[in-house]
C-alpha cells in the first residue's frame, strides 16, 4: 500500500513516499537489507561526529529477543506491531566520549540516524514505523541499557502487508490523506514569528 505525501512544493520522491503504516506482512527481512538499514544510519550527521546512536535489534529468528522488545511496547502498538518481522529500539548516549559532558544534541542526532534508516528502508521497498509508545523503564531494565544511555524510540520494520489484518479503526487511519502543518507555521524570516515569504512558483 502506498500513501504518498501531497506536497505544496516539489521534494524528492523518496521523501514523499516514506510514511509510517501499520499493516505489516509477516515475511522476514533479508539480512543484507537489514545491514543496509544500519549502514545508512551509521552515516547520519552528528555533533562533533559523536555518533551517539545505538540500536537494540530483534527479529523473529530469535523469538525470545523479539518478545522482549515487543513486551516493551504499549498495548495500542502491540496490537499491530507484532506482525513486523523486525523490532528496533533506538538509544542515545547522553554524554560526549572525550570529556563526559552532557551532549544536548544526542536525541536530535539519534533521530537523524533513524530518519536515515527509515529512508533507506523506503528505498529498499520496506516500511518502517517509529513509536514513542513504549515503556521506557521496562526497556531500560529488560534490555540491560547502561547508565548514561537513554531509550529514544521503538521502530517496527518489514514489508507492507494487507490492510485487512488491522482492526477497522486502524484501517481508517491508514487510508486517510497524510497531513502536515503549513510552512507558514514553522518557518520564520530572521525573527521568531515573522513569516518567511515562500511564494508558490
Amino acid at each position: 500500500m502506498e500513501n504518498p505525501a501531497e506536497t505544496v512544493y516539489p521534494i524528492h520522491e523518496l521523501l514523499a513516499r516514506r510514511w509510517s503504516p501499520r499493516a505489516f506482512a509477516e515475511r522476514p527481512v533479508e539480512p543484507e537489507l537489514l545491514r543496509s538499514l544500519f549502514e545508512a544510519a551509521r552515516w547520519a550527521p552528528s555533533s562533533s561526529n559523536e555518533q551517539p546512536w545505538r540500536f537494540v535489534v530483534a527479529t523473529k529468528h530469535d523469538q525470545p529477543a523479539y518478545d522482549r522488545l515487543l513486551a516493551c511496547l504499549l498495548e495500542g502498538n502491540r496490537k499491530w506491531a507484532f506482525r513486523a518481522p523486525v523490532l528496533i529500539l533506538s538509544v542515545a548516549c547522553m554524554n560526549f566520549n572525550d570529556n563526559a559532558k552532557p551532549n544536548r544534541h544526542a536525541f536530535h542526532d539519534t533521530g537523524m540516524a533513524v530518519e536515515n534508516l527509515l529512508l533507506q528502508a523506503a528505498a529498499l521497498g520496506l516500511i518502517g514505523h517509529p513509536m514513542a509508545g513504549f515503556d521506557i523503564e521496562r526497556a531500560r531494565g529488560e534490555l540491560k541499557i547502561p547508565s548514561g544511555y537513554e531509550p529514544v524510540a521503538m521502530i517496527a520494520v518489514g514489508y507492507s502487508g494487507d490492510l485487512n489484518v488491522l482492526p477497522d479503526y486502524l484501517q481508517q487511519r491508514e487510508v486517510k490523506p497524510r497531513a502536515r502543518k503549513p510552512l507558514v507555521e514553522m518557518t520564520y524570516a530572521g525573527l521568531w514569528g515573522v513569516p518567511l515569504p515562500l511564494p508558490r512558483s
